[in-house]
């Protein structure tokens, strides 16, 4: 076997091409080419592949990263809902930011009014409830209306 040397598909794979495949995996999840599901399988078997070829074939229906692949058309994000549903925006995970930021200072407020209530040495009006529930309303607002528009005027 010193002469000849396996095909590249045969040869065994490195924890460095599992891992770029699991990123090649987790960019089609994220564009919308794989489900959940379909998702999971692969990456499960990516991660126990011991050939080169084995993890080839797990991304030989995607495109590759960087390829220039047209992505879709951004559509007007109203054709895609019914009437009164509702969706995130498109950065779902700044949503959940905004939600983590908003609950911290919940807290610290609450705590200086417990403090307040307590050097008072009687509960005082919930006054965080005003600066709370105004954030709040903006942060649903942003959830029901992304694109900033504002609700329609039904004619």
């Amino acid at each position: 076997m010193e002469g000849r040397r396996l095909p590249p598909y045969r040869m065994r794979a490195s924890d460095t091409e599992r891992d770029r495949t699991v990123d090649h995996l987790t960019v089609a999840f994220v564009e919308g080419r794989l489900d959940l599901d379909e998702y999971d399988r692969r990456v499960g078997l990516a991660l126990s592949s011991v050939l080169v070829g084995e993890l080839w074939s797990l991304t030989a229906d995607l495109p590759r990263t960087g390829d220039g692949v047209p992505g879709p058309r951004p559509v007007p994000d109203r054709e895609h809902r019914s009437a009164g549903e509702l969706s995130l925006p498109a950065s779902a995970h700044g949503w959940g930011d905004e939600w983590r930021w908003w609950t911290g200072v919940a807290v610290i407020l609450t705590g200086v009014w417990a403090v307040v209530s307590l050097m008072a040495g009687e509960p005082v009006p919930y006054w965080p409830l005003v600066p709370l529930g105004i954030w709040g309303a903006v942060l649903l607002a942003a959830a029901i209306w992304p694109s900033g528009e504002g609700p329609r005027e039904s004619r």
